[in-house]
């Protein structure tokens, strides 16, 4: 590959969707160029860093390296078109991961105590309960479906909807929503409007601005009620900040926790012996397990940091102001922190994988997830005798937040205990 290729391939939407085709070309950056200056058509450059101490180093200090202006790959067209929509802003929304100290610090204070353990044993039935539902639908499709459409999507978004205070009918909307504005790349996914990420984000504005007067109306024990009515030193949050809050929540908050239950069935699959082991001892070897399919899926793949001063990475000279993409599906299989990291190893231990991220900004919903991901396995495993593909499974064709979007399967299960 010449340079430019590279550089094109590290930014193309295709890539994230073949996973040989990712892990091959981010080994061969690990190996030659792990700090790379890359240049591609149509965006803006900056540095590619693709090994996991590199981007410990980085994300520790996050006084040198800041999350605004820029989080995310875009096009310079749609960064263009937001600049013309929003006035001149950079960014359509600005949430958690979007902000730098003291603000990061003081939104993040808002929801903190919601997804810590203490508050997460509260919705534990509620959770397991919801398990047990997505696992009879399992049931009720008669051995045949597709595990992401047809369980993983909806399971986790009942769950996060549930703390957020979404009503259960208004599901589809925040789940054509959420596809949207991760898949804005993938054909299956994307919108047929020219401004594809403009109108998502101003629908679900709409949507949460008419959640906000009611929740000021009629306040509720759920997390849409804690941001509608929140305050920073003494005046409401701004209704942008408002705005990401619920978004990232709402989107991020389950499409994370979907990809990893499908792309963990997936590796089971692909790994009989370590399905077996599993299935022998789930209260054993679960928590490992869960640990794997984070790490293996990896769903969130990138984030962007800005240099706020000089500094030299790994020989290279980071200049203040460029940019750095933190690559952390590459971290997740460094063969400098992971023995045999391509192998699925459900009793990995250590398992430093860096998929919630690393530092300040480590993903406040890391419990929640682990927590829907173990009532999910605990009954699938319970009640699976069987499962094996159906036919061919695919990916989302997204640089930034991805996963499997097709995974046909074909299964038997056990007679649910009475």
């Amino acid at each position: 590959m010449t340079d430019k290729s590279i550089d094109n391939a590290i930014v193309d939407p295709k890539v994230y969707a073949s996973v040989d085709g990712f892990h091959e070309l981010f080994t061969k950056l690990r190996r030659e160029e792990p700090v790379r200056w890359t240049e591609p058509d149509g965006y803006r450059p900056f540095w590619t860093v693709s090994k996991h101490a590199d981007i410990m180093e980085v994300e520790r200090q996050n006084d040198k390296f800041l999350n605004d202006p820029r989080l995310t790959l875009q096009t310079i067209e749609t960064e263009e078109q937001i600049r013309e929509f929003t006035g001149g802003n950079d960014k359509l929304i600005r949430s958690l991961v979007d902000m730098d100290n003291p603000d990061h610090r003081n939104y993040r204070g808002l929801t903190q105590a919601w997804f810590m353990p203490p508050n997460l044993k509260a919705i534990a039935s509620r959770v397991d309960a919801l398990a047990e539902k997505y696992v009879d639908r399992l049931e009720q499709k008669g051995g045949e479906c597709d595990f992401v459409s047809d369980v993983a999507v909806w399971y986790p978004l009942r769950v996060i909807m549930t703390v957020l205070g979404v009503p259960e009918e208004d599901e589809p909307i925040m789940l054509k929503l959420t596809q949207e504005l991760f898949g804005a790349t993938d054909p299956d996914m994307k919108r047929d409007e020219a401004t594809v990420t403009v109108n998502t984000v101003t629908e679900f504005f709409n949507y949460f601005t008419a959640i906000t007067e009611d929740r000021r109306k009629n306040p509720k024990d759920d997390v849409a009620s804690v941001i509608a009515n929140a305050t920073i030193d003494g005046q409401p949050i701004g209704h942008v900040e408002a705005m990401g809050y619920y978004i990232i929540v709402a989107t991020a908050g389950h499409d994370t926790t979907s990809s990893t239950a499908a792309g963990g069935l997936l590796a089971l699959m692909q790994n009989p012996e370590q399905f077996a082991k599993l299935k022998s001892d789930p209260d054993r070897y679960l928590p490992g397990a869960i640990d794997e399919m984070i790490r293996w899926t990896t769903p969130v793949k990138h984030f962007f940091r800005t240099a706020a001063e000089d500094y030299e990475l790994r020989g290279q000279k980071i200049r203040k102001g460029d940019n750095l993409l933190m690559c952390y599906w590459s971290a997740n299989r460094d063969e400098d922190v992971f023995d045999d990291p391509f192998t699925f190893d459900i009793e990995r231990s250590p398992n430093k994988h860096l998929a919630f991220g690393y530092g300040a900004h480590l993903c406040l919903g890391q419990h929640l997830a682990k927590m829907e991901i173990k009532a999910l396995y605990k009954e699938l495993l319970a009640r699976l005798d069987h499962i094996e593909l159906a036919g061919d499974p695919a990916w989302v064709e997204a640089s930034f937040v991805s996963g499997l979007k097709r995974l046909p399967v074909r299964y038997s299960m056990k007679r649910k205990a009475a």
